[in-house]
């Protein structure tokens, strides 16, 4: 049981002392990737420590945006039925 508590449990990290620009530097960064600070933050130091992914993940709006156009709307409404004859 240990060993899958050692397993899952992920070090947290606290930096102290920033300066406020980089902080506002980062928050801007984040929102335009859609993520949060720490996520981003997190990315960044895996990118800069461990060579990071060669094309960075995408958020869901991103992913959203790459799907082509599949028709319009009305194509996936559901068709209307009548139902079955019940007698009362």
């Amino acid at each position: 049981m240990l060993s899958l508590i050692a397993q899952i449990y992920m070090a947290q990290l606290i930096v102290r002392q920033i300066e406020d620009k980089v902080v506002r530097k980062l928050k801007a960064r984040a929102g335009q990737h859609g993520i949060s600070v720490e996520e981003e933050h997190r990315r960044i130091l895996r990118a800069t420590l461990l060579g990071g992914p060669a094309v960075r993940p995408v958020s869901f709006k991103e992913y959203l945006l790459t799907m082509p156009d599949s028709g319009p709307d009305n194509l996936f409404e559901p068709k209307r039925q009548r139902g079955r004859k019940v007698r009362l």
